[in-house]
């Protein structure tokens, strides 16, 4: 199979070609048989430095300048020249001497002491700059499209690592709505097992503060009730008149899938999906957003067995993190809606003696400027809505364009160095990675070097290697390890 890319084309064109494309692939997961991992090769894994993980997906395109990457500071007047807006907010002292952030995470500031800080993680120039296509190379390694459906980070570890807690799902994902916003279709694609079946893939909780249903029936349904309409759904699929068409394994996989929620079901673990057990003070510090809530899910969740936890401030076109106008104002709020949650997390963590065997990454998939789409050279498409020489009006002053050249990735807890950065960009536009770039598949094999999985790790899916870093070449960057 081959899927050819246009960067010349139309958005809508590529979009729609992009939808075709992972349909295909999708069928053609469910239609492979079941993945086997090479044995032939002795694949000598690291010693894990984390049991789990938990990524906080700022959604979007958070510009580094605007959080963890300060650089030279210029409030706002009518008539200022947009090529002098490097960043929108002052630079704060953190808890590390010498190193500064952005003015609305002062308490995140407070807690860098804890971790690691790379400021030189970069991206590819995929010719049109659509987050989806973004979002999937960062989540699975790959590029999309792909001749087979890529597995999500997360269900990498659910699969070759396997559960924490045989009761708790391995996957879970917070906050990640899958119709109704967005772009819909392409954001399903990379929030799934791919070819390793259902069992490994995401349980999706789009709001936090209604996890609790998710774990019990239906209200209303007695047990009975529940218990039968499980029975007459595997009747269904094991009498389905086209289940040749999709391999046993993937069959098997769905089934063992619904008996892993079954089990859950009845288990004491099911509590830990209820945010309302936790005491009205400790809710109020993460109830600043349903990101905010997810982080407190997320903790509870970690705290009972779950391998690996997303918690997404969610792709909405325009919303969020996606600035494409009023950058400032929307980062102000942004800051503070995620500011007290991830340094509470932090502190959570490390209070309970989890946080040294817990891996927590804060990333998005790109950054941004105000005058650069891409980075410097690039033929991408200019997306920004404002595109005069100077700035008018408050709602045009911040970063509104997607930026790939150098992003800021932090990193707490798993074995890395408190208190480190690593990396730079250019204090002068082009704000570009200048000192120890960090590569989408390098970063993922850091990754999985803390979670005691090898970069090299393969699979044979159609009779070719599949690689947990794309064809097996990420280096870890062992120098952010203590």
């Amino acid at each position: 199979m081959n899927f050819p890319f246009d960067p010349s084309a139309p958005d809508s064109i590529i979009r729609r070609d992009f939808l075709k494309q992972l349909s295909a692939a999708g069928v053609a997961a469910w239609m492979t048989g079941e993945p086997q991992i090479v044995r032939g090769k002795e694949i000598a894994h690291p010693e894990a430095k984390a049991d789990a993980c938990i990524l906080l997906w700022l959604a979007g395109g958070m510009a580094a300048p605007e959080t963890f990457d300060p650089k030279r500071y210029a409030p706002f007047t009518k008539g200022m020249e947009v090529k002098s807006v490097l960043s929108t907010f002052p630079a704060i002292p953190t808890a590390v001497d010498g190193l500064q952030i952005c003015q609305g995470m002062e308490n995140i500031a407070k807690i860098m002491d804890r971790g690691t800080l790379i400021r030189s993680a970069v991206q590819p120039d995929l010719g049109s700059i659509l987050h989806s296509r973004h979002q999937y190379h960062w989540h699975t390694g790959y590029v999309p499209p792909q001749t087979v459906a890529c597995p999500h980070l997360g269900a990498w570890f659910a699969r070759v690592l396997g559960p924490n807690n045989p009761v708790m799902p391995p996957f879970i994902n917070i906050g990640q709505r899958l119709e109704g916003v967005g772009e819909k279709e392409e954001l399903k694609a990379f929030t799934t097992a791919g070819f390793f079946g259902s069992e490994y893939g995401p349980m999706n909780l789009p709001f936090p503060e209604e996890a609790a249903k998710s774990v019990q029936p239906p209200e209303g349904m007695t047990s009975e009730r529940f218990a039968n309409r499980d029975k007459l759904y595997r009747k269904l699929v094991d009498q389905n008149p086209h289940r040749d068409y999709a391999s046993d394994y993937q069959q098997e996989s769905l089934m063992r899938s619904m008996d892993n929620a079954y089990r859950l079901l009845a288990s004491k673990e099911r509590l830990a999906f209820d945010l309302n057990a936790e005491p009205e003070a400790v809710r109020k510090i993460y109830d600043t957003s349903r990101f905010g809530r997810g982080c407190l899910l997320a903790r509870r969740l970690v705290e009972n067995g779950a391998r690996f936890v997303e918690v997404t401030t969610e792709y909405v076109p325009f919303l969020h993190f996606d600035t494409h106008a009023d950058g400032h104002a929307t980062l102000d709020r942004l800051h503070s809606e995620m500011d007290r949650p991830i340094a509470q997390l932090i502190l959570d963590l490390e209070e309970r003696g989890l946080l040294d065997r817990t891996l927590v990454i804060i990333a998005s998939e790109f950054s941004r400027d105000a005058l650069i789409e891409g980075k410097p050279g690039s033929s991408a498409k200019d997306q920004a809505a404002h595109k005069g020489d100077t700035l008018e009006e408050a709602k045009h002053y911040g970063l509104h364009r997607h930026f790939t050249g150098g992003t800021s990735v932090a990193m707490f807890g798993g074995g890395v160095k408190k208190g480190f950065v690593y990396g730079k960009t250019a204090d002068e536009r082009p704000l570009i990675a200048v000192e120890n770039p960090v590569t989408v598949e390098d970063l993922h094999a850091t990754i999985m070097t803390a979670m005691g999985v090898s970069p090299k790790t393969e699979f044979t899916i159609e009779g070719r290697p599949f690689y947990v870093t794309q064809d097996g070449k990420g280096k870890p960057v062992m120098e952010i390890f203590a």
